[in-house]
């Protein structure tokens, strides 16, 4: 198939899965820490969420256990907030397919999975807009992402602030028939400030998935006999 079938399929695949996403419940819980010279926690952000919906249908994220941030070196901003939600469960729909340069890489093997691979990065980045840069694996059969490696750009640094943001790695699993929904993210890295560098740990959990409301088939009419 050519590159660019593939790409147009498997962004129409990721529309398609996008739209299912949305009519699920589920439970996510988010942790970043920073670490020592040892390794060792020294400060922690954690919380903890389901995503859910009002008795009207409207979908919302309610807060279900959330510690006192312990952070000292970094601190959690509104940017990081939107990279939880949008960019390390990174979707490329054919909405998004227009903004970013894809290039394929090759085709391989993850766990028992043959995959398309291509680098994907934003072509113009637009003022308070987050875009996803780096590589992402493409099922072969479903045309649909399964991993994601890379990180949330642009960094953010000026005179007085600085906003940089770790690289990380999302796995999905075949929650549904054809759809892979993300189920872990992690990352480990070492955020560079002018101060010196940050190791940071990093891990989102999603799960607990499950369809909101019901879907109903008309068919042909039978009777039931008492």
């Amino acid at each position: 198939m050519p590159v660019e079938d593939i790409i147009k399929r498997f962004a129409e695949k990721e529309a398609q899965f996008k739209a299912e996403r949305d009519n699920y419940t589920y439970s996510q819980t988010f942790s970043i820490q920073t670490l020592d010279e040892d390794g060792r926690p020294d400060g922690e952000h954690r919380e903890s969420s389901d995503i859910i919906f009002t008795p009207d249908g409207k979908r919302f994220e309610k807060v279900t256990f959330a510690p006192q941030d312990t952070l000292q070196r970094i601190q959690m901003s509104q940017q990081d907030y939107d990279d939880v939600r949008k960019v390390q469960p990174f979707v490329l729909t054919t909405t998004e397919l227009p903004k970013y340069d894809i290039k394929y890489v090759g085709r391989q093997q993850v766990d028992e999975l043959s995959c398309y691979v291509f680098d994907v990065g934003p072509k113009v980045i637009e003022k308070n807009q987050r875009y996803f840069k780096g590589r992402v694996w493409v099922d072969d059969k479903d045309l649909q992402i399964v991993m994601t490696d890379g990180k949330a750009v642009p960094d953010i640094v000026t005179k007085n602030n600085e906003n940089v943001f770790p690289r990380f790695r999302t796995y999905r699993e075949n929650i549904e028939q054809g759809f892979w929904f993300p189920v872990y993210t992690r990352a480990d890295d070492y955020l560079h400030f002018r101060s010196g560098d940050v190791h940071i740990r990093m891990t989102i959990r999603y799960s607990n998935y499950k369809r909101f409301g019901s879907t109903v088939k008309i068919g042909t009419p039978v009777e039931i006999k008492k």
